[in-house]
């Protein structure tokens, strides 16, 4: 297409005639791998003369092919741009960058990004020395334009990625430091200025974020920038031509330049600021720098925070910035006592007033309570918050030089607090009070552990927080509910005054004012924690529950999310009324967030993390009510349809918190219902295209699939589910790429294939066996191999003549024993062993090789049979030993636990849980549910296992793994093996014993007693597992 039709199209994509958009866009994709296209899309975006629309098209469509197809990122795709072209583009794009307008300029800036991560140096290596040509040329706006991009590649690449940061530092930065010192000392500089210096310093704070390039370690050379990076932190930011919009005044061109000055300094003062964190060949560099350079940033940052206390105008992160680096300075004895003599300026005059309530806060209160919630609790915006910089100088100050400052800042809170009661009311300082109570609970942490405010704290909440609930005034209501919780968890020695706090708060919930309910929402999370008397709560549960749906159909928040995880872990099986329509709210919400992160599109919007929080609430729900399997055939309705769409690739963000629900259903459901069936495909889809890392949490439900509903996974014909699985595993197996880490799970669901359809997969024996012999022979990792073997040892037990039949077949019998010998061998200097660490481990090798005791002598003959006797015993001894370990280290944690459940009361104060996001969902239940937890940990089999190849521990985790071998004792097992052998081969049986030394024959002797004590426990277990069903059966 010549450059006249191309213009034509590309207007016609700007048509309000959606016909004729849809023709342009179809014309553009079938010409854009056409030679010379790609370079005429550039030639219109620099033509003057051409129409903007038409330009803004034309550079859209060009960042976007650029994107897509300037380096693929499957290295054996067909390169979609000629050499000659991309030359072409190299060689222009340059040239214009700096020429095109602004909005063009960012588009452009893209494509050079997606170019010079592609291409330099190796493809582009004149692009630095046409950098630094243009620096010393006219061209100096477009030359830093570049230099920025090219910075930004390595800004955080490790330092062996960085080498190329050194040469770009020694060709530009002398002309950099040339252009900088020129620019600080024109006078009435314009505009454009702030733009070059705003760009020096991207490019400084690129090169310098990870590592200080050595041609700056030079101190001469390093004190040429600093003085001109002070200069410009000094030099007053010109009053013509601010922006009267404060958004617009932020992002004015001297503020940026300041903010980055700011940036700078922080982030020299991080890394050379503290002697101990410092390499120890930096030393005298860091020594240098806190000795020239630290202090006078201090009295600079002050300076700056002094236009702020004579009513000026500070951007908020510049300030925020500048209070971080006054908290790092804090600990530092030099930098503290430069800030000493100003410090109650600071912290009475500057920092207070910024925790205060302001007219900003009013304007958005008013005009949007939801963009005011979404503000409050938006960690992203905390790093742009004054206020939250301002509390945390507070707590550090207090936390590192309490002596000196936390009497007077305490004083300094009363005082306000007075001077709000001694006021009429038309003149009360609403605005004091609320940062007052702000102070009180950021200090929270201190004042709950420091006599003599620690016993005042009841009596403060009740004269100056607890009134504030029935203030007239919104902001002093959601401040009061935020700072009850706070201190919810403290001791009160008047119950009635921590059943005022909690029914102020649960009145909070139906405050007209939006914050008043979110705030209130959030501060109750920390009363239910606390509640030492679920009474309290009992009677309102449905009302709290239904405030909390209220306000999670208005706002998309979290921490709503949380406080509800919070009731339904307090409540448990109680909650079991609620559950089918908890999970219908949820699963509403969770849709609501889903619509809102998609039309976002943004990674950290609130919707998405809310979105998140309503799944882990449904697994909590679910998890709560998993002794009930009935009410789990009411709620899987509702969750199928979030189940079969984030299964897909639309739900990657959530991938493995709906994994969690279906562990859930398809472990705790009566039956696995057919609609659950349905989504087995979708499992193994997702594992084959982009799952494999979430292969582990997969396990679980298929794992649920197969030992839960064995007849239908072998019965059914409409999707073969065995042929599906082994499609899936040989394929996974066969995978040259993936590491030994990714492959654990395939074996595992082999393991569960054998175990629980014993008898009845004989003929894929032989194809799991090739792929696990196949994949034996590549795996490096011992962790892997015992994984490996163990699929063997399970074969052996699902029929140890086919097995043997087959391993013979392969030629690799002798190959395989030998190797499961020598890793049951392995031992520690500890003594204890370095393969088959869990209970499960060893007891399925047991089986395994007692399986291989009772086949017929042509099988095992002579030594053979003699060493796997002697391996079976030492095997039983090690795993009846770790079993008792166990046993034992139960019974301990259950002491303990009691130990401590009984004194709660006297230890309410001192466990953390004062903490401002409270002890947290998962931070466990009462002392009855610890059985529920057990059988919960069942849907997450196997995870545990994970344990490091080098680790010394020889763990168990058996409590979560859940097979048919459970109800097979290995003793008992092995004794009654060895009974028959003697039964049906006295001449064999007679052989072995023979070949016993001492020590096996004591063995054998143990193991025989131990496994009739384990047959008189098990038949001793049946009564009364008997007794308590007849029971529970017979009428009352």
């Amino acid at each position: 297409m010549d450059l006249p039709s191309l213009v034509v199209v590309l207007q016609a994509a700007l048509s309000p005639n959606p016909a004729e958009r849809k023709a342009a866009e179809q014309s553009l994709n079938q010409f854009q791998h056409t030679p010379q296209h790609l370079v005429r899309l550039l030639q219109i975006i620099v033509d003057n003369n051409c129409h903007m629309a038409v330009r803004q098209v034309a550079s859209i469509h060009f960042k976007n092919f650029i994107a897509k197809n300037w380096a693929p990122l499957d290295p054996n795709e067909q390169q979609k741009i000629l050499q000659s072209d991309k030359d072409m583009v190299r060689d222009h794009i340059l040239v214009f960058v700096a020429q095109v307008p602004a909005l063009l300029r960012v588009q452009l800036g893209e494509c050079l990004k997606t170019i010079i991560h592609a291409d330099y140096p190796e493809r582009w290596p004149r692009l630095l020395d046409w950098v630094k040509h243009n620096l010393q040329d006219q061209q100096v706006y477009g030359a830093l334009f570049v230099l920025r991009i090219l910075a930004r590649k390595y800004e955080f690449k490790s330092e062996e990625e960085r080498s190329p940061v050194h040469r770009i530092v020694e060709e530009t930065f002398p002309h950099l430091l040339n252009i900088f010192n020129r620019l600080v000392q024109i006078e009435n500089p314009a505009l454009e200025v702030a733009d070059l210096i705003k760009l020096i310093c991207k490019i400084f704070w690129s090169s310098i974020y990870l590592e200080i390039p050595k041609q700056l370690l030079d101190p001469n050379v390093f004190n040429a920038w600093m003085i001109l990076l002070l200069n410009v932190l000094e030099r007053s930011v010109p009053l013509e031509g601010q922006p009267l919009d404060p958004e617009l005044r932020k992002s004015w061109g001297w503020w940026k330049v300041k903010k980055w000055t700011v940036h700078i300094l922080n982030r020299l003062y991080t890394r050379f600021g503290d002697l101990k964190l410092r390499n120890p060949e930096n030393r005298a560099f860091a020594q240098m720098f806190q000795k020239n350079y630290a202090g006078k940033i201090l009295e600079c940052y002050l300076k700056l925070l002094g236009i702020i206390h004579v009513g000026g105008y500070l951007p908020d992160r510049v300030t925020n910035l500048i209070l971080q680096y006054l908290s790092s300075s804090i600990s530092k004895n030099s930098m503290y006592t430069l800030l000493q003599p100003q410090l109650n300026v600071l912290i009475f005059e500057i920092v207070f007033p910024l925790m205060c309530f302001n007219d900003n806060d009013q304007k958005l209160w008013e005009e949007d309570p939801h963009e005011y919630v979404r503000k409050g609790y938006d960690i992203i915006e905390d790093l742009y918050s004054p206020r939250t910089a301002s509390m945390d100088f507070v707590s550090e100050l207090v936390r590192k030089r309490g002596k000196e400052n936390l009497q007077k800042f305490v004083q300094f809170i009363v005082e306000n607090f007075k001077r709000y009661d001694e006021a009429p009311v038309e003149y009360k300082p609403h605005r004091l009070k609320d940062g007052a109570l702000l102070a009180v609970g950021a200090l929270c942490d201190k004042l709950k552990q420091t006599e003599p405010y620690k016993s005042e704290l009841e009596h403060m909440l009740m004269q100056h927080v607890f009134p504030e609930f029935r203030s007239p005034v919104g902001h002093l209501r959601a401040k009061a509910a935020w700072v009850a919780g706070q201190y919810a968890h403290i001791n009160f020695s008047d119950q009635n005054n921590f059943r005022q706090a909690l029914l102020n708060v649960v009145s909070g919930l139906c405050d007209p004012e939006l914050p008043v309910r979110v705030d209130s929402v959030f501060a109750l999370r920390s009363f239910v924690e606390a509640c030492k008397d679920l009474n309290e709560i009992r009677p309102i549960l449905p009302q709290l529950l239904d405030e909390i749906f209220k306000l999670m159909n208005e706002v998309e928040n979290e921490d709503l999310v949380f406080t509800l995880e919070t009731i339904v872990d307090k409540f448990g099986e109680e909650m079991a009324p609620y559950a089918l329509g908890l999970c219908q709210n949820l699963a509403a919400a969770f849709w609501r967030c889903m619509n809102t992160a998609e039309a976002d599109d943004e990674v950290d919007d609130p919707g998405a993390l809310a979105a998140v929080g309503c799944l882990r609430a449904i697994s909590t729900i679910l998890e709560s009510v998993s002794r009930l399997p009935h009410l789990f055939v009411q709620i899987e309705p509702t969750l199928l349809p979030i189940m079969r769409r984030m299964l897909t690739t639309d739900g990657q963000e959530v991938f493995e918190e709906v994994l969690e629900i279906v562990s859930y259903i398809t472990v705790f459901s009566p039956t696995i219902s057919l609609d659950m069936w349905s989504l087995w495909p979708l499992m193994i889809e997702a594992l084959a295209d982009w799952a494999i890392d979430f292969f582990p949490n997969i396990l679980v439900p298929l794992d649920n699939y197969i030992s839960r509903g064995t007849a239908h996974f072998l019965s059914c014909k409409e999707l073969d589910y065995q042929q599906s699985l082994w499609n899936m595993i040989s394929s996974i197996m066969a995978d040259k790429n993936l590491e030994d880490d990714d492959i654990e799970p395939a074996s595992k669901l082999i393991e569960v294939v054998f175990q629980n359809c014993r008898g009845q997969v004989d003929d894929w024996v032989e194809p799991y066996l090739r792929i696990t012999l196949d994949r034996l022979h590549r795996t490096e990792k011992s962790r892997l191999k015992c994984l490996l073997v163990q699929v063997i040892a399970n074969a052996v037990y699902y029929n140890a003549a086919l097995t043997l039949s087959i391993l013979n077949k392969f030629c690799v019998t002798m190959e395989v024993f030998n190797l499961w010998f020598q890793l049951l061998e392995q031992v520690r200097k500890s003594g204890l062993r370095v393969n088959f660490k869990r209970e499960h481990d060893k007891k399925v090798c047991c089986l395994g090789l007692t399986s291989l005791l009772a086949l017929p002598g042509e099988h095992l003959v002579g030594e053979a049979l003699g060493r796997v006797f002697r391996a079976t015993l030492d095997l039983l001894v090690a795993y009846k030993d770790q079993v008792a370990d166990a046993a034992k280290e139960e019974e301990a944690e259950d002491d303990d636990y009691m130990d401590g459940f009984q004194t709660d009361d006297d230890n309410d104060d001192g466990d953390g849980s004062d903490k401002e996001m409270g002890v947290g969902a998962e931070d466990g239940d009462e002392a009855d549910s610890i059985r529920l937890q057990k059988l919960a940990a069942q849907a997450k089999a196997f995870r545990a296992a994970a344990a490091d190849d080098d680790s010394d521990y020889d763990f168990s985790d058996d409590e979560e793994l859940q097979s048919p071998i459970d109800e097979v004792d290995p003793f008992v097992f092995f004794v009654d093996t060895i009974k028959a052998l003697q039964a049906s081969d006295p001449m064999r049986f007679q052989n072995l014993t023979q070949m016993r030394d001492f020590h096996y024959q004591s063995l054998a002797n143990g193991v025989a007693q131990h496994a009739e004590q384990r047959r008189a426990e098990i038949e001793k277990e049946k009564m009364e597992k008997a007794s308590a069903t007849a029971a529970a059966a017979s009428p009352s």
